[in-house]
């Protein structure tokens, strides 16, 4: 396999220029820029030099020999001089090595992955931990990354297994004495594992998480959709004009209140006479909004907006503006007024709906997994025949097994893995 090297630091001009090195080929790599590695797990500094003997730079080496390193494998790290010219110039040292290359995408946590440092669950939480904008990704992401969801999946499996064993018990051994069927809290167990895996699907996603809770903004045209959108996400992000029909797509903008990631969507105006061609596409689009919506702010007649939409009566510095009896909040967008409102309520709803600190959300496709295993329990559920019982306790830890990646397809590991920096 070939030593792959990239930087794994922020991009050049920087103080410090990371490079690291994983592969058979980290060790004489080292010896061949600096006359000799330092010892592991101790920082050298050392001359680095081409293979000319012309000097690169001046650089603090580490070295760690596998396999108890982050990705496995034998691993160097380069820390530079940050600037552009230092870092090319290492590098182009680097690839004239046999054997080296630059890495791909995601290349070394997935080296990580195929050599058993990490499962799928805490490579996904990693990616999410890279992408992390607020605290509460942060701290779901971090959850995920350090093996939580992991540990509480070897504890199931551990349970599955035991439950497994003492049916193989039964089909092995039926004919002799000391094996006496079934015990009847076989069952109970059963559901037991089941109520736990579905609490933990009950449990927010995260996917409100990473995207943010979406929050969008309808009503009919000249509602003051778009006014009131600039406001939340403090930009002029939208085009405002009192001309009806001026917002003619969808408009999203991420924006994060009180540490709690939301999306914001501004929709056109909402009318069933006719209207041209394009902004016919528009309204279809804002419907279509509404459905996907976790919540959506309604400035529209009373009553009339989608069920759970919250009653916004807007510009109420106008005289002109529409008049509601029970509004949950009358705003401002120009004066400000009632906004401070608006938003503390917008996170207390969005917190409801994100995990609490400490836990981590489920992907969809863990979700999906969980769910696998959750179908192959309630079918074991009642069964008497141990032939049967055993095949649903075999889909449910496969279940697992694909929830962890010891069965991992490859498509979706490039998936994964392709949304990693180079260098990570």
């Amino acid at each position: 396999m070939d030593t792959i090297y990239a930087l794994s630091s922020g991009q050049p001009p920087a103080a410090i220029g990371v490079l690291r090195i994983s592969g058979d080929g980290a060790g004489p790599a080292l010896d061949a820029l600096a006359g000799k590695r330092p010892g592991p797990r101790h920082a050298s500094l050392r001359v680095l030099r081409d293979a000319q003997g012309d000097a690169l730079d001046e650089a603090l080496l580490l070295w760690f020999p596998g396999p108890n390193t982050a990705t496995g494998e034998d691993l160097a790290e380069l820390h530079l001089h940050g600037g552009r010219a230092v870092v090319a110039a290492v590098e182009k040292a680097l690839a004239a090595l046999p054997g080296m290359r630059k890495a791909e995408p995601g290349e070394f946590t997935r080296r990580a992955f195929a050599n058993g440092r990490i499962d799928l669950a805490e490579a996904e939480g990693l990616a999410d931990l890279l992408a992390a904008e607020t605290e509460l990704q942060r701290r779901s992401a971090l959850e995920m990354a350090s093996g939580n969801l992991s540990r509480r999946i070897s504890g199931w499996l551990e349970r599955l297994l035991s439950l497994s064993a003492s049916l193989e018990a039964v089909l092995d051994f039926d004919d002799e004495d000391d094996v006496k069927g079934i015990d009847p809290s076989f069952l109970i167990k059963i559901r037991s594992l089941s109520n736990e895996f579905e609490k933990y699907l009950s449990a927010p996603h995260a996917e409100v998480l990473r995207d943010g809770y979406r929050v969008v903004l309808a009503g009919p045209p000249n509602a003051g959709k778009s006014t009131l959108f600039n406001a939340l996400v403090e930009s002029e992000a939208a085009i405002t004009s009192e001309t009806a029909g001026t917002t003619r797509d969808v408009l999203v903008r991420p924006v994060a209140l009180g540490g709690v990631p939301f999306s914001f969507i501004d929709t056109a105006g909402i009318r069933d006479d006719e209207v041209d061609e394009v902004e016919a596409i528009g309204i279809a689009r804002a419907r279509a909004e509404l459905q996907n919506a976790d919540l959506v702010l309604w400035l529209g007649p009373e009553a009339s907006g989608p069920d759970g939409a919250w009653e916004i009566e807007a510009r109420i510095d106008r005289d002109d503006r529409l008049t509601k009896q029970a509004p949950r909040h009358r705003v401002s967008a120009t004066t400000g007024a009632g906004l401070d409102g608006l938003r503390r309520d917008l996170v207390e709803a969005a917190m409801g709906m994100m995990p609490k600190p400490g836990e981590a959300a489920l992907n969809a496709r863990q979700r999906a997994l969980l769910g696998d295993a959750v179908a192959a329990l309630d079918s074991a559920d009642g069964e008497g025949d141990p032939l049967l019982l055993a095949e649903h306790l075999r889909l449910a830890r496969i279940a697992f097994d694909r929830l962890t990646g010891r069965a991992a397809t490859e498509d979706m590991l490039d998936a994964l893995f392709g949304r990693f920096c180079i260098g990570k």
